[in-house]
């Protein structure tokens, strides 16, 4: 299943590729995540099982609970799943790649700031090597190419990872307390609702007999196998296996993903990238081998 996953998030960053080549950027973000809502809800209402998981629910759901639902669907997905599609957009597949990989260290960070992990000297310098890496990758692009180059989506993805890191610290008290499904459903149902009004002037806006099925393809693999299935298993292997073993992810999916650019959407990747992804995967690799508990793996896509 975990095999399964890191398949389904490495095709995710070429998927994405091709799919921009046939759908504007402003289109396909909104468009992903209402499919997957669509998705989510169908799943919801009428798998097998989920009459008698609803009505257990209806007893148990809490106020407080959907309110932070809704705010793990603005950080999880509309920031996290929106901020990796708009950022693909600028920046290229091994960029992309790379900079996801910060999530752990980035979830670190985040839980310090909430006061809910404590920094050892060993994990201070994994993180520094973390920023060292990503200072050489932006130095790829500079900064007279903010405007159209590589280093706006690197940033605009940087804050896609931050949006993930806020979700895993504040999800973490309410993960065990319900089915990925259900929490699946409010998150991607707050998005679909704070999406709406720009999906509607998008749709209203698009020549749709103009979009190559290619466009469509890659838009459904993105809504319904990276923003559906791909959830489903990383929440299910959360409850079901050990972090540890989870977070290795994080070092076999931009390698992977790097590899499925290269070959398919043509990409090359420079000296200066690979050196920033080596180090930003030794930095993660030096903070997540130190402590109790492995950080999480890089950020869904």
């Amino acid at each position: 299943m975990i095999a399964l996953m890191v398949l389904v998030w490495t095709v995710n960053f070429v998927a994405g590729k091709i799919a921009l080549q046939h759908l504007n950027v402003f289109v396909l973000t909104p468009f992903r995540l209402e499919l997957a809502f669509a998705v989510i809800a169908l799943i919801y209402f009428f798998a097998p099982g989920r009459r008698e998981a609803r009505a257990k629910l209806r007893g148990n759901l809490r106020r407080e609970d959907l309110k932070t639902f809704a705010g793990l669907g603005f950080l999880g997905v509309v920031i996290n799943q929106g901020g990796f599609t708009l950022g693909l957009a600028y920046t290229t597949v091994s960029h992309s790649a790379i900079i996801l990989s910060l999530a752990p260290v980035t979830v670190l960070l985040m839980a310090r700031w909430a006061g809910l992990e404590k920094i050892s000297t060993v994990k201070a310098i994994g993180v520094g090597i973390c920023v060292v890496g990503a200072a050489v990758l932006a130095s790829e692009s500079g900064l007279e190419g903010f405007g159209t180059g590589a280093l706006k989506g690197d940033l605009i993805t940087f804050v896609s990872v931050v949006g993930y890191a806020a979700y895993a610290v504040i999800a973490k008290p309410v993960v065990g307390k319900y089915d990925t499904v259900t929490m699946n459903f409010f998150m991607f149902m707050t998005a679909a609702i704070l999406l709406a009004p720009w999906a509607l002037v998008e749709a209203w806006r698009l020549d749709w007999g103009a979009v190559g099925w290619q466009g469509w393809a890659g838009m459904a693999y993105m809504g319904i196998c990276s923003s559906v299935l791909g959830y489903m298993i990383y929440y299910w292997a959360l409850k079901h296996m050990e972090a540890s073993r989870l977070a290795a992810t994080t070092y076999i999916e931009p390698v992977l993903a790097i590899v499925l650019g290269v070959i398919f959407v043509g990409e090359h990747v420079t000296a200066r990238s690979m050196a920033g992804g080596l180090l930003i995967l030794l930095g993660v690799y030096v903070a997540e081998r130190h402590g109790k508990e492995a950080l999480p793996p890089a950020a869904p896509v």
